[in-house]
């Protein structure tokens, strides 16, 4: 079962990568890439749940504060 999610996630973050490159406005390109980690940091956690090891989490955590110091590099950068 969680493989079958995975494969649906990835399949998703790649539709979502088509907007990352054709996106019309930067601000649409941006929304797409975070999406895309938001789904590899998902992907992390169904791991961590798949192969019982607690480090998958640990990772996850820290990938998620640095998609989050991204964000507001990203809106601090362009909101001027």
């Amino acid at each position: 079962m969680i493989e079958i999610i995975i494969i649906v996630i990835l399949l998703s973050a790649l539709l979502t990568f088509y907007r990352v490159i054709k996106g019309p406005t930067v601000f649409d390109r941006i929304a797409a890439a975070d999406s895309i980690g938001i789904m590899f940091l998902l992907i992390l956690v169904l791991l961590s749940l798949y192969f019982q090891r607690e480090i998958f989490i640990d990772v996850a955590i820290v990938y998620a504060l640095l998609l989050f110091v991204d964000v507001l590099i990203m809106a601090k950068f362009f909101g001027h």
